[in-house]
Parts: structure tokens; C-alpha cells; sequence
């Protein structure tokens, strides 16, 4: 696609956060499976319901441009979805399955993130400040910012799980860590 103006950039913004949605959508429902975590398992399902809804959101604001929804390659999205597949091909052991899916899921919260912060400058710009587009935006970049707290919240808890199922000994080294930091953050 041509960008000649604006409006052509911000519309192939559009196609490629477009693109990068149905990728993501694609690898959740496959992570959702390989998760054994079953909280994590609940984040992505309630990701993948959140992620249908933005899809439905970009192509409500394809319509208020006059435009056909249509997808353009995310090559970044492609590498974020290639390279959570094979880490997970690579990882020994289902709690390592867990962590790894969900730094996945960090990533591309933080690069949706970034999308959408991106798409609603131009939103403002070619569309107005009080447009629809505006609001669906702001309202798929909250839910990607709830779902990469939630995803960074759990982080260190998948990974204290993976620590005790490689060495079922390091237990209490992991319970008198958290303890220590318990007892320095009432400080």
C-alpha cells in the first residue's frame, strides 16, 4: 500500500494491528492448550474473548474510514508468535511451558501497547478527538494494559514454580526469599 498522506499512513497502521490481532488470536488459542498453569490458562481464554472483541473494534473503525477490513503483513507480530512457538518446542518441562507463554504474552501486550498508543495519535489527528475510532481504540489499549499487568503480575510466580519442579530442594530457599522480601517491602 501507497502512503502518500496521513490519513494512507494511518490506515496501513490500521491493516497491520489488524493482521497482528488474528495472529495473536491464532497463537492464544494455541497456547491456551499447551498451558498447564490454570491460571494462566483463564488469563488467555479471557485474552481470547478480549482479543475477538478488538478484531470486531478495528473492523468497526475500518468502516467509519470507509474502508474494507484487510490485513498487511506484521512482520513483528509474525516474529512474536515464530519465536513463542519454538521457544516452547525447546522448553523442558511443562512449568518452563508456562513461563515461557507467559513472557509471550508480556511481549506482545507491550508491542499492542505500543500499537494502539500509536493508532490513536493518528486517530486524533485524522479523525477527531471526540471520534468513535477514538474510543475503541482507548478501549482495546486498556484491556492490552490490564492484560499485561496481569501477565506481569504472575510472572515471578511461574517462575518460582519452574524453580521448585527443577529442584524440588530449592523450596524453601524460594519461601524464605519471599519472605525476606515480605518483610522489606513493610518496611
Amino acid at each position: 500500500m501507497a502512503v502518500s498522506n496521513v490519513r494512507r499512513l494511518f490506515v496501513r497502521e490500521l491493516c497491520e494491528i489488524y493482521d497482528a490481532e488474528h495472529r495473536f488470536l491464532d497463537g492464544q488459542v494455541k497456547m491456551v492448550h499447551k498451558a498447564t498453569d490454570q491460571e494462566l490458562q483463564r488469563a488467555i481464554e479471557n485474552h481470547i474473548l478480549q482479543t475477538r472483541q478488538h478484531i470486531g473494534s478495528l473492523e468497526q473503525l475500518f468502516g467509519e474510514l470507509g474502508e474494507e477490513p484487510r490485513r498487511e503483513t506484521n512482520e513483528a507480530a509474525q516474529g512474536l508468535v515464530s519465536g513463542t512457538e519454538r521457544g516452547i518446542e525447546e522448553a523442558q518441562g511443562e512449568a518452563l511451558h508456562d513461563c515461557l507463554i507467559d513472557a509471550a504474552v508480556i511481549k506482545v501486550e507491550h508491542f499492542e501497547i505500543g500499537s494502539y498508543r500509536g493508532l490513536l495519535s493518528g486517530a486524533r489527528l485524522v479523525m477527531g478527538q471526540q471520534s468513535m475510532a477514538v474510543d475503541l481504540l482507548e478501549a482495546n489499549l486498556r484491556q492490552e494494559e490490564e492484560t499485561a499487568q496481569i501477565a506481569e503480575q504472575s510472572a515471578e510466580t511461574l517462575l518460582q514454580k519452574a524453580m521448585q519442579a527443577e529442584m524440588p530442594e530449592a523450596e524453601g530457599l524460594v519461601d524464605k526469599i519471599k519472605r525476606v522480601k515480605d518483610r522489606l517491602g513493610d518496611r
